[in-house]
């Protein structure tokens, strides 16, 4: 018998009004593969683990009668991605080159770094390479 387990995160979704600002953002300043949309309802981004980033409209996904339960939320959320050790400078540049401000960089006790800045909807959007949870 094998056990029960979560193995990871295969979804993250945030939500927007304009998901067409979300796609240029995730797809041109963060360089994420766009696999589905974008559309009035969403765009999906494959990430190099296998995981999906969803982004949504949240009034037309909180609707009835859609293949899935509908969903929704309002306000900014936050995401965190994993960048490759030793990058911060370079992702810290070209975000700055693409116009986009960085709002914190925050060194963690456990000595990682993190990078902060918002998308184009207002979600926080984190760079780490570190560990900065305990395992």
């Amino acid at each position: 018998m094998r056990e029960r387990a979560i193995t990871g995160v295969y979804e993250t979704v945030l939500y927007a009004d304009d998901v067409e600002a979300m796609k240029a953002f995730y797809e041109d300043v963060l360089g994420l593969r766009l696999v589905d949309g974008p559309d009035e309802l969403s765009a999906a981004f494959r990430l190099p683990d296998g995981g999906v980033l969803l982004v949504f409209h949240p009034g037309r996904s909180g609707q009835p009668s859609r293949a899935v339960p509908s969903h929704g939320a309002h306000g900014t959320g936050h995401v965190a991605f994993r960048i490759p050790p030793g990058t911060h400078d370079e992702w810290r540049h070209a975000l700055l080159e693409h116009g986009v401000v960085v709002e914190r960089e925050v060194e963690w006790p456990r000595g990682g770094r993190s990078l902060y800045v918002r998308d184009p909807a207002g979600n926080s959007v984190e760079l780490t390479a570190d560990e900065i949870w305990p395992a």
